[in-house]
C-alpha cells in the first residue's frame, strides 16, 4: 500500500485541510468529517503505523502518547467528567476502513452500555 494515498498521511503532509484539534512531535488530532457524537476526534500517530498489530519495541511508545493525548483533549474539550469513549479498530472486521493506527474519541452525549457488561 502506498502510504502516500492515505487520507491520514496527507492529513499530516497539509495535502488535505483539517481542523486540527492538538498537535505535538508525537500526534495529531483532528475533528472526524463524518462524527458519530457531539464530540469525534481521531488521534492518529506522526509516523505510519498500519494498526495495533504493528506495534512493536520500537514503536510502542506512540500508544502512550496517543492515550494522554485523548485525555487532554477530553479535559480540553470538557467531557473528561462526563465519560467518553476511546475505539481503536484493527483490520476489515472490526471496521477499520483506514489503515493508519488511529483512536476514536467520541463524547458529549450518552453513549449507552457497550457489548460486554464488565460487572458480571
Amino acid at each position: 500500500m502506498n502510504i502516500n494515498n492515505n487520507i491520514f498521511s496527507k492529513i499530516l503532509n497539509n495535502e488535505i485541510k483539517s481542523d486540527i484539534i492538538y498537535k505535538n512531535k508525537y500526534i495529531t488530532a483532528f475533528n472526524d468529517i463524518k462524527p458519530q457524537a457531539p464530540i469525534h476526534i481521531i488521534v492518529i500517530p506522526n509516523i505510519y503505523i498500519k494498526n495495533i498489530n504493528n506495534i512493536n519495541k520500537s514503536n510502542i511508545y506512540i500508544l502512550s502518547k496517543m492515550l494522554l493525548a485523548c485525555r487532554k483533549i477530553a479535559k480540553f474539550k470538557n467531557i473528561n467528567k462526563s465519560g467518553y469513549r476511546l475505539i481503536i479498530n484493527c483490520n476489515k472486521d472490526s471496521g477499520q476502513e483506514i489503515n493508519y493506527l488511529h483512536i476514536h474519541i467520541i463524547g458529549g452525549k450518552f453513549l449507552g452500555n457497550i457489548i460486554c457488561n464488565c460487572n458480571k
